[in-house]
């Protein structure tokens, strides 16, 4: 496994993809209400991307080998559906929670990452779901810093959510990030601490763990893309982009409306 270890040029570069990414976030957060449609979503950020933030859409036609090619700009993940989504005509309603997954090209850069939001008034366990996932993801960032490995990150994310109840989605993973949208490594959301690639200074990968209520088992939809809990139960996923830095992490997605570092506890 070759795993590329990003210049100074690079990590500022990655630093403005990741910002741009996290911003069209910031800015679709307040069309997101009963009633609107995930295309109308896309269609927003599509054009907030390319007007605006003069970004490419990643997502848009992207084709990785057995694949047929996304169809639209971002990922709309509701309820039940764990990743991969696909905006369509079909209005939110009160009680949906859902996922948004941005990835921007900015300077031949991608910025990857989401947030999970509410619609209109959500359940009491859901909100706990979409919580304690983002609590996973943050367990697993505190874990970065040179001379760990990716077991420390995969064990600290499976047994938060674990010990909380939920099951850790095993088939899909973080993922090194840069020039490409998926490198080197694969960065798995279980694991046993002190296995795997030890991390140092200049790598760059998501952690964007998804927790599902029920069963970690999944099913495949017949778009060839949208992947949802075999069970039906629901699902949660948050997602940043992290730099190993010579002392520890940093969060390279962040902007001014994003969600505040959990408490330690």
């Amino acid at each position: 496994m070759s795993v590329e270890l990003k210049t100074a040029a690079d990590i500022e570069k990655m630093r403005i993809a990741g910002k741009l990414a996290s911003e069209v976030l910031d800015y679709i957060t307040p069309f997101v209400k009963p009633g609107v449609t995930t295309e109308a979503i896309d269609k927003l950020c599509h054009d907030y991307m390319v007007n605006v933030q003069g970004c490419i859409p990643a997502p848009l036609n992207y084709a990785p080998d057995g694949h047929n090619p996304y169809p639209k700009s971002i990922c709309t993940s509701i309820n039940s559906v764990v990743c991969h989504g696909i905006p369509n005509d079909k209005p939110l309603k009160n009680g949906d929670i859902m996922n948004i997954d941005i990835t921007v090209i900015k300077d031949g850069y991608h910025g990857d990452t989401s947030r999970m939001f509410f619609v209109g008034e959500v359940s009491e366990h859901a909100r706990r779901l979409c919580k304690i996932t983002y609590e996973c993801m943050w367990r697993g960032i505190e874990k970065v810093k040179p001379g760990a490995t990716l077991g420390d990150i995969g064990y600290a994310v499976q047994q938060y959510a674990e010990s909380n109840g939920y099951s850790v989605v095993q088939e899909f993973c973080g993922h090194g990030i840069g020039k490409r949208f998926h490198e080197e490594p694969q960065v798995l959301h279980y694991g046993r601490p002190g296995t795997g690639l030890e991390l140092q200074a200049g790598m760059i990968f998501t952690i964007e763990p998804m927790i599902n209520q029920g069963k970690r088992h999944l099913r495949m939809m017949a778009d060839g893309w949208t992947v949802a809990t075999k069970d039906r139960s629901l699902s949660a996923q948050w997602e940043h982009t992290i730099l190993v830095t010579e002392t520890g992490y940093e969060v390279l997605t962040q902007s001014a409306g994003t969600p505040a570092k959990p408490a330690s506890r």
